[in-house]
């Protein structure tokens, strides 16, 4: 499984990071302060109540007269009604803001997702991503939603009712909020603890996630070893280590709740205790002294929400720091603000600059190694002119890949220029190159849906004809007319309703039918049957004509027909001629051609006997 390290963050309370995250509130700006002011108008009628309580007992109940009590009976229900309407509108905008964040989050994780380099994926687990763009977005969207409401509430309900203790006895109220600075105390020292703690939490859940998806998308290689033992083992290790994460995020959680209670009830016994007095002697009436008592639990209850809504800004912060990483993260390969003025980006084209390209690639003087890794390709220079399919021969770790990678653009040379039709590939953009690129995989990747809505993929606006075109030109199109559906048939979760050989196929109509200048084939044939790689070898015939083309493969006949081959070893050329030349000079093709390729026609011949 991964043993991807995710970044240890600060341990410190991050204003900063939350202002960054603010930024996705601004598109509810309204809705927060209608909110805001929602919440205020709830937090005053709260502290209405104990007055209303006041009255009552002070006019109605001690003197026991109910003279005047009709009014008092509507005023109280018309601050139900309103109280109840400011509760309705309260869960409709925290609700908005909450569902509208979350939204923005993973629209924004996605497309830096989207525009993040090939190097980025190589090193960072699927489970990772996975956990940052679901439970990580729904938890600030959660914390920043129903954070402010609770903030909101307990702020104004804190401000008024010590607005009604002081004006009602102001030696009693200030007796009262005496509590105070010790609960601040409490909040400071515990709020680092179950920081730390919900980080540990939200790290370990990550790799969780990630031994999730590889499990699930291992699963057949797990049975066929027997290794589901050791498997259940690891994340049984990982599941134990969340468990005690968690565990002591919830004692320090369960510790520091239970403070608050005890120094709210502090403050109720004293209200009891000095108001008490207050009665006995006549300095205060019954009334306030019950309304006292009423602010003083009130009063606490929004204190206790506040460091609830602590306890989870310091669990949130996690998720943050986790989701604005990702966010932030800039890709290691992007266009410069020039190109991106004359050319556009990802997302906003601007087509009507770009160029058509003819085909020729030139790798000038590359150097090139991976992010923390040994030197690959050193003064590496190699010219193909248009319309030339190259089949790249060697070992494996012998660079063909790489090179391939940055004809591709899917990674930048260290050094040296890589050249398309006399021009540095980086003085355009990287859309630019891509739309002139096809590509296939010897695993091929199908997304569920349909056969034609694989194929329209590789061009959006393709009409059904045009599908078809390209299904007939890599030869796909007698079986997906075998099909119950067609070409409405479902190909499942990856493909999976279909061979490998039928996959490729319908991958390859996919790339041909962007109709484009480069084409890549990356053992695109060493995992089908001879039937369906005969269908490949006949389309790549008709298709690979004008175009451009590297071939990386394995089996004799695709490499055969290629009119240039070149045999790699560590990141240099080695030969370079076409297959007669190569065998010709018995060098090192061809002995890989009579210990690998002999025994591969020697099959054929067989099967064909």
């Amino acid at each position: 499984m991964s043993q991807f390290e995710e970044h240890d963050y600060s341990a410190q309370f991050d204003p900063q990071l939350w202002r960054k995250l603010l930024r996705f509130a601004k598109s509810y700006k309204k809705h927060m302060i209608a909110l805001a002011v929602v919440m205020a108008m709830v937090a005053l009628v709260d502290a209405v109540f104990p007055q209303m309580n006041r009255i009552a007992i002070d006019r109605f109940i001690v003197p026991a007269t109910t003279e005047g009590i009709g009014r008092f009976v509507l005023g109280y229900a018309a601050l139900v009604i309103i109280q109840s309407c400011n509760v309705f509108a309260l869960i409709m905008l925290a609700g908005r803001i909450e569902v509208g964040i979350v939204h923005d989050l993973r629209e924004v994780g996605f497309r830096r997702l989207q525009e993040l380099s090939f190097s980025y994926y190589d090193r960072t687990p699927v489970g990772w991503i996975m956990a940052r763009m679901t439970s990580d977005a729904q938890r600030l969207g959660d914390t920043i939603s129903w954070g402010l409401v609770d903030i909101a509430w307990g702020g104004s309900m804190m401000i008024a009712i010590g607005a009604f203790m002081l004006s009602m006895n102001a030696r009693l109220g200030l007796i009262v909020l005496a509590v105070m600075p010790p609960l601040i105390v409490a909040s400071l020292y515990f709020q680092k603890r179950i920081l730390a703690a919900n980080r540990d939490v939200r790290k370990t859940n990550s790799r969780i996630s990630g031994a999730y998806n590889e499990g699930i998308g291992g699963a057949k290689t797990t049975k066929t070893l027997v290794q589901e033992e050791a498997n259940l083992a690891e994340f049984a290790k990982l599941t134990s280590r969340m468990r005690e994460a968690s565990i002591r995020t919830a004692v320090f959680s369960a510790l520091y709740l239970p403070i608050v209670l005890t120094l709210g009830s502090i403050g109720t016994g004293l209200a009891l205790w000095v108001g008490g007095s207050g009665v006995v002697f006549g300095t205060i009436t019954y009334g306030t002294l019950v309304a006292f008592v009423g602010y003083t639990v009130q009063f606490f209850e929004p204190v206790r929400e506040l460091a609830r809504v602590i306890s989870e800004l310091q669990a949130a912060q996690a998720s943050a720091e986790r989701l604005m990483t990702l966010v932030e993260t800039e890709p290691e390969i992007q266009d410069t603000p020039e190109v991106i003025a004359r050319y556009g980006n990802s997302f906003e084209p601007k087509r009507h600059n770009w160029e058509q390209a003819s085909g020729r690639i030139d790798f000038v003087d590359v150097g090139f190694k991976y992010k923390d890794g040994e030197e690959v390709l050193k003064d590496f220079n190699l010219t193909v002119p248009h319309g030339q399919t190259v089949a790249l021969v060697g070992e494996t770790g012998s660079g063909k890949s790489t090179i391939v990678n940055l004809a591709c653009r899917f990674y930048e040379p260290t050094s040296g220029q890589v050249l398309i039709d006399g021009r540095d590939y980086r003085d355009r953009s990287i859309l630019w190159h891509e739309s002139h690129l096809g590509y296939v995989l010897q695993q091929p990747h199908l997304f569920s849906g349909t056969i034609r809505d694989n194929i329209r993929y590789g061009r959006l606006d393709a009409t059904d004809e045009q599908i078809e075109a390209a299904a007939k030109m890599v030869n796909a199109h007698g079986f997906i007319t075998k099909m119950e559906h067609g070409y409405d048939s479902e190909v499942g979760e990856g493909g999976n309703l279909l061979s490998t050989g039928e996959k490729q196929l319908i991958s390859f109509a996919r790339a041909i039918i962007a109709d484009p200048v480069f084409f890549v084939f990356d053992e695109a044939t060493s995992s089908v049957d001879t039937e369906t790689e005969q269908l490949i070898q006949d389309a790549v015939q008709k298709v690979l004509q004008g175009r451009t083309s590297f071939i990386i493969a394995h089996r004799l006949s695709t490499i055969r027909r290629a009119d240039r081959i070149l045999v790699i070893e560590e990141g240099r050329v080695i030969e370079d001629g076409n297959h007669h030349d190569l065998l010709a000079a018995r060098g090192k093709y061809y002995h890989l051609y009579t210990s690998q390729f002999l025994e591969e026609n020697r099959e054929e011949i067989l099967a064909h006997h």
